[in-house]
């Protein structure tokens, strides 16, 4: 997925559908945590900083597609392994692909929100003209009755209410998911780019809303502490951010932050080389990598973990299922 340039009329150079605005809006799923990765419709910015997408890595650590379809088709009642699948053509832009694969894993398991919230991303992007088809909004619709919460159907529901025209109901939308983000998430930065937008298209004045869910969200650490600082995320192995890391880093800019956590995600992979039977840490190094936006390395986690726990590959892979992996 390239950047698409903004002209002046509001739409994109790339591919466009026939809504108020224009283009089509996008996530790229990370598992639990999705991360927004395309503006709203009228425009498409991508927030990675690379001007090229960046395909699933082929090395020999990683599976083939052809390894995952035989993974996949072998797999008896379990949806992990046709997710797996659907993430890799999802990466390659194999867009109708990876909404057939999807489609097999909420078929297996048709609970999981975050399936069929990825399930309608795939059908968005595999529509050559609607930028929001039916059967990507009734996917949407599912994922939020499994889940209120989930962000990648909560964005896209308030995609659906900017192309009715609705574009004040679709800005205070998004602001509700914007309040709800982690200040330094991946996506942060790119929801705020698509209130701003779409506020100025249609003459929307939001700079005092947006200062004030910028300012009453309180920072999100991604490892879970121990005692008081973590409550039931506790774990007796994973050690995360003491008190007082959590009131620094409520004084840093979401850019500081997000290097808090990416350094303290370092050294938790670090320990593992060393303690590689904590079970409860590979599964929040994988989680954590998610969450940075960083899919393949939490793949290698995955591995790494496997690799070190052969008894425990079936929970890790439900584990890691459940992240996206």
């Amino acid at each position: 997925m390239k950047s698409d340039a903004i002209n002046s009329n509001g739409s994109t150079d790339g591919r466009s559908g026939e809504g108020s605005s224009g283009s089509k809006a996008g996530w790229i799923l990370l598992g639990a945590a999705a991360v927004l990765a395309a503006g709203s419709v009228g425009y498409n910015v991508y927030g990675s900083g690379e001007s090229e997408p960046e395909l699933a890595q082929s090395g020999d650590d990683l599976p083939s597609l052809e390894e995952l379809r035989d993974a996949a088709e072998a797999s008896d009642g379990d949806a992990a392994p046709w997710s797996e699948l659907a993430f890799a053509h999802y990466e390659r832009g194999e867009f109708g692909d990876a909404a057939e694969a999807y489609e097999r894993a909420v078929a297996i398991d048709g609970g999981e929100a975050v399936l069929w919230s990825a399930l309608g991303e795939a059908r968005v992007y595999a529509s050559e003209r609607d930028p929001l088809p039916p059967e990507a909004l009734e996917a949407f619709e599912r994922a939020i009755e499994l889940d209120p919460a989930d962000p990648r159907a909560r964005y896209f529901m308030a995609v659906k209410q900017d192309l009715e025209d609705d574009h004040e109901g679709a800005i205070s939308s998004w602001l509700a998911l914007l309040s709800d983000t982690p200040p330094g998430a991946p996506w942060e930065s790119d929801l705020v780019r698509t209130i701003q937008q779409v506020g100025a298209i249609n003459n929307i004045d939001i700079d005092n809303r947006l200062a004030t869910v910028l300012q009453a969200r309180a920072p999100e650490v991604l490892l879970p502490g121990s005692g008081e600082v973590a409550g039931e995320a506790a774990s007796a192995t994973v050690r995360g951010p003491t008190a007082q890391q959590i009131t620094e880093a409520s004084r840093m800019t979401p850019g500081e932050q997000q290097t808090m956590i990416a350094g303290m995600v370092e050294g938790l992979e670090a320990r593992l080389e060393n303690e590689p039977d904590d079970l409860d840490g590979w599964v929040m190094l994988m989680r954590s990598r998610m969450n940075l936006g960083e899919p393949a390395k939490a793949r290698e986690a995955l591995e790494k973990a496997i690799a070190a726990n052969p008894d425990e590959a079936e929970e890790l892979r439900r584990q890691a299922g459940q992240l996206g992996l």
